[in-house]
């Protein structure tokens, strides 16, 4: 959703004013927290450099413990500060800062709430929200498909903001890292930030590469099959560099 700025409430709606309800937390908890913002906060700004969001729309979250840090409602990205910090309890209380949460705070905590995550990224890329309009699942055109955990769904459309559409999410989200959000954008989580990121990046241009290969007149792009896609999901298993203890 594109955030507009509003007062000062903490995620349950309290008013500006109120005393910050910050947990207890020691110094190295603090330090913690503070060099995640930052990564938050680089990762913010490089969906808008990378052309997946517009203005302040879309959002980005990281857990650190039982704290979800997340990019406030209606501020650049490029005006946050460490000062700006804003951070939520899993029930989705405000324990860090003042500034308003997200609009998007329902989503990105049901996925936090059910997965492993660490990190979501959400996000309006042009080409996969125009993807989300067009079918109910992203046609497997790229064996990368494997990577997000199998064919990515469209969540079916529902009011930004609301715990239908955190449910719609979900469900999309069944065994997958990412999904299509109908007539709105993409939902992605991972491990990291980086990984997070890097599944957006690369459903987005899955996207882009199915409406390219559809637009040419007269031929429908070839997909691939469920065993090739198993095939695929085997051999990533073993992807990447190993971690080698001496």
């Amino acid at each position: 959703m594109a955030e507009q700025r509003g007062d000062r409430r903490d995620a349950r709606g309290g008013r500006e004013g109120a005393p910050d309800v910050a947990q207890p937390c020691g110094s190295g908890g603090r330090e913690e927290e503070a060099r995640a913002w930052d990564a938050l906060v680089a990762t913010a700004r490089r969906t808008v450099a990378d052309g997946l969001v517009v203005g302040t729309s879309g959002n980005v979250s990281v857990r650190v413990g039982d704290t979800v840090l997340v990019t406030p409602s209606g501020v650049p990205y490029d005006r946050l500060t460490p000062a700006d910090l804003t951070g939520v309890d899993l029930a989705g209380r405000q324990v860090r800062g003042t500034l308003v949460p997200t609009s998007e705070l329902p989503m990105h905590l049901a996925v936090y709430r059910t997965t492993d995550a660490r990190a979501v990224v959400h996000t309006h890329a042009v080409h996969a929200t125009a993807v989300s309009t067009l079918v109910p699942e992203l046609p497997v055109i790229h064996y990368m498909t494997a990577a997000l955990g199998g064919p990515v769904r469209v969540a079916p459309y529902a009011t930004y903001g609301t715990d239908e559409l955190a449910e719609n999410m979900l469900q999309a989200l069944a065994d997958r890292s990412g999904c299509l959000l109908q007539n709105h954008g993409t939902v992605t989580y991972g491990a990291t930030l980086d990984q997070a990121y890097d599944r957006t990046a690369q459903l987005e241009w899955m996207c882009r590469l199915w409406l390219t290969a559809s637009s040419v007149p007269g031929l429908s792009p070839s997909l691939l099959s469920e065993p090739q896609l198993k095939a695929v999901e085997e051999r990533l298993r073993g992807y990447g560099q190993r971690d080698e203890k001496k």
